[in-house]
């Protein structure tokens, strides 16, 4: 853990989010050698892509939207998935939740999460696991940006609505991404978050926050 503390101290900037200037992470930009590394740079230095370095628009806008409606999590037990940087799990600890659970399969987004939440006087509690199919009990189930690939759309999604289901509130974010069930969703808000070409294929992305629905009677898979 210290050794990818150390990597991402280095190669990051402690910045604020265009969407959630309260926060602050540690992420990529134009001035740090993570920004132009290639992903072949990266793997000799052990070191997997680096989704971790950025605040992706759907975790931007479900942080701006949490910390909006604190009511939502005050009090709660709340599961952030696939946390990447850590802003969903801090902005629902800044917004009053009894305790989150941020998960991620990559060690360095873990090591990134727990850094943050340091820098924001937050704890959290930054988990290696892949929870899919799994149920806690949380209270709130969080996600953002899930939607790149339609075999994890589908899992995903069938595990989210099986929580929705049994009265867990699930929320995404998603910026318009290829697989998103949108059948199955009840969209909040919609904001226009700031982002970089780098990442996107444009400037702002239009982002929307939804409340997974639980599925109706006789509704089959997606």
């Amino acid at each position: 853990m210290n050794d990818r503390t150390a990597f991402i101290r280095a190669n990051t900037a402690l910045i604020a989010p265009p969407l959630t200037p309260e926060l602050k992470l540690h992420l990529a930009t134009e001035i740090v050698p993570i920004w132009k590394s290639t992903e072949e740079e990266l793997a000799a230095q052990g070191v997997p892509p680096p989704f971790w370095a950025f605040a992706w628009a759907g975790g931007q806008a479900l942080a701006r939207y949490m910390l909006d409606n604190a009511a939502l999590v005050r009090g709660k037990r709340v599961l952030d998935f696939a946390t990447g940087s850590g802003i969903v799990a801090i902005a629902v600890m800044k917004a009053g939740a009894a305790s989150v659970t941020a998960v991620e399969i990559d060690d360095f987004a873990i090591a990134a999460t727990l850094l943050n939440a340091g820098a924001n006087g937050v704890a959290v509690d930054a988990t290696h696991d892949d929870v899919v199919g799994r149920d806690d009990g949380w209270d709130v189930v969080l996600a953002g940006d899930v939607c790149y690939e339609r075999e994890m759309s589908v899992r995903v999604f069938d595990w989210l609505s099986a929580l929705a289901t049994r009265g867990a509130a699930v929320f995404i974010g998603d910026p318009g991404r290829n697989y998103l069930p949108k059948e199955r969703l009840e969209p909040l808000q919609t904001y226009e978050v700031q982002t970089t070409r780098e990442l996107e294929d444009r400037e702002i992305r239009r982002t929307t926050v939804y409340r997974v629905s639980a599925p109706t009677r006789g509704a089959g898979p997606m």
